[in-house]
């Protein structure tokens, strides 16, 4: 009976052992972002061991990694009922209500989880402290608030350092930041993420050669570490921004690294979908489109995949493939849309309008919505449209065009540039000359062009086809008095500039402009002033047959 005991103690124990090996395998898995080779160890684990609840929330991790929320929630809600660390799935529930946007949720969650735990344990801390910092809604200050007491019960905890350094690092604390990863590489040398995260805040200052400098070090501890590669990727798209003279190359070493990630962990449809997103950051659309139709070869119904055909497709005009991939992507209310999404759907309505033989105002209007809702969702990209603005205006298509530059500069949160002001005037003025009884809609939309210009003379008072363009618009509106102090200021702004600008052929045509103008304001007030001004014109343009004829009459 004892040698039976002893046997069975024994296998027990190895079992144990052998899932305690898995386990570990499966995190070091997730640290090389491995995810795939992870998702299938712990899913062998939790068929052999149902029970192992640590087992289930680490997979549930996993496919909240790849962005699969019901899956993370079955295998959370799975866990929960297990009869070995069930507490760790309450965390992965607070983190899915986290990045829902229900903290109230998040925080019950995270209570459960560690109501019966030692004040001892780290590990759920950890977590918790990771929740908050790389959650959808982060708090990292809430963040570093649960870590900074973990640290203060095991100052040596490697586990704590490296979530605290992260937590430091995204709440731009940078030399906390560099404190808590070099601890825990002291620590333990063997910890190349902590050494890796020392690198990331050299990139983040921007100073790119000490950072590949300090991953390549990671590189010479083990250079079969992927995630090294990916910031070696990511500093070299960083540098080439910063660095336009050199961009190819700097973005040709990005794609190459990048490569080397993918190598090296591995071309599983989530892989691809990194390696897609970093494609559209570099640019490479041929390439994307490639990666693209790849992962459609994997699974044919995921939806980002349609958003990358999307992109992909706008920029090798390929307008349809475009439309019709994105336009169900964004009308799902199950996929996470985001303001880039509309903005590509909406430009490539508006290409394969113009096009369009003739063009399709209305698909051009259909356009113009999708862009205003890109605005909604993401302020910052209406820098990005006045290429479709301008691509409107040169098809004469005045007050489409002028629609696409109110959306730019009425957004409040980023600057609008003073050319997306000046064509979203020039815009409005062009398709209203020539209308003899203007219209409510038209006088409003003139009067918004007039203050549009004026913000450009705030901000650049030499400017002077501001001035040009509001003496225009008030020709429109039959204000005469407002329409020869406009041409005034615009002959004052002019007569500054180089005489060689004086002289062009254009410069001389609206110096024309104004003087006619001025000429016939005056002659029913002030005919030496009128006179005065079409002998400007004379001096100019000594054969202007209406400036000659003016004369005359006024003789």
């Amino acid at each position: 009976m004892k040698k039976v005991f002893i046997y069975t103690v024994a296998m027990l124990f190895s079992v144990f052992l052998g899932q305690a090996q898995d386990i570990k395998q499966a995190k070091n898995a997730i640290d090389a972002e491995q995810y795939e080779v992870a998702k299938k160890t712990l899913e062998t684990i939790t068929t052999s061991a149902p029970t192992d609840g640590y087992a289930r929330f680490l997979l549930g991790n996993v496919c909240l990694l790849k962005g699969d929320y019901d899956a993370a929630k079955k295998n959370y809600d799975a866990g929960i009922a297990c009869s070995s660390k069930a507490n760790f799935n309450y965390i992965g529930l607070g983190y899915i209500a986290l990045d829902k946007g229900d903290v109230a949720e998040a925080e019950k969650n995270f209570a459960l989880a560690t109501k019966n735990g030692s004040k001892n344990n780290m590990e759920e801390s950890v977590f918790i402290g990771k929740a908050y910092t790389y959650s959808t809604n982060p708090n990292y200050s809430k963040a570093i608030e649960i870590l900074t007491k973990s640290r203060l019960i095991d100052p040596k905890n490697t586990a704590v350092l490296l979530a605290l350094g992260d937590a430091y690092k995204f709440n731009k604390m940078q030399n906390e930041a560099y404190e808590a990863y070099r601890g825990a590489f002291m620590i333990d040398a063997t910890l190349l993420r902590a050494k890796m995260g020392l690198g990331t805040l050299i990139k983040n200052a921007h100073n790119f050669p000490v950072a590949l400098t300090s991953f390549n070090e990671v590189i010479a501890l083990n250079p079969n570490y992927g995630p090294v590669y990916r910031e070696l990727a990511e500093t070299e798209y960083l540098w080439a921004l910063n660095d336009p003279s050199n961009y190819e190359s700097h973005i040709s070493k990005a794609l190459a690294y990048y490569e080397k990630y993918m190598s090296l962990t591995d071309y599983s449809l989530e892989s691809r979908m990194r390696h897609a997103d970093f494609l559209i950051l570099a640019k490479d659309y041929k390439a994307l489109e490639a990666e693209a139709n790849e992962m459609t070869k994997i699974d044919k119904v995921n939806p980002r995949i349609y958003r990358y055909l999307g992109y992909s497709a706008y920029h090798n005009n390929n307008l349809d493939v475009a439309i019709n991939s994105l336009e169900p992507f964004v009308s799902n209310p199950s996929n996470r849309v985001i303001g880039r999404d509309y903005y590509y759907l909406g430009a490539s309505k508006l290409g394969k309008a113009v096009l369009s033989t003739p063009v399709d105002t209305l698909l051009i209007s259909k356009g113009i919505l999708d862009l205003k809702k890109a605005l909604e969702l993401t302020p910052a990209i209406t820098s990005e449209f006045s290429d479709l603005g301008k691509k409107l205006f040169e098809k004469k298509l005045y007050s489409k065009a002028a629609a696409v530059y109110e959306i730019a500069i009425s957004n409040t949160e980023v600057k609008p540039s003073l050319l997306d002001n000046f064509y979203f005037a020039s815009s409005i003025y062009w398709s209203c000359v020539g209308i003899e009884n203007l219209n409510p809609k038209q006088i409003e939309a003139l009067n918004k062009a007039d203050l549009s210009l004026d913000k450009i003379i705030a901000a650049s008072p030499t400017t002077q086809d501001a001035y040009l363009f509001k003496a225009r618009i008030q020709v429109l509106l039959k204000n005469d008095t407002l329409v020869a102090k406009n041409y005034e200021d615009f002959v004052t702004a002019a007569s500054k500039k180089d005489p060689s600008e004086l002289a062009a052929k254009g410069m001389k045509t609206k110096l024309v402009e104004a003087y006619n103008n001025l000429g016939v304001i005056y002659a029913a007030t002030d005919k030496v002033k009128a006179k005065d001004n079409f002998n400007k014109t004379l001096g100019i343009d000594p054969a202007n047959q209406y400036a000659n004829d003016q004369l005359k009459s006024l003789k």
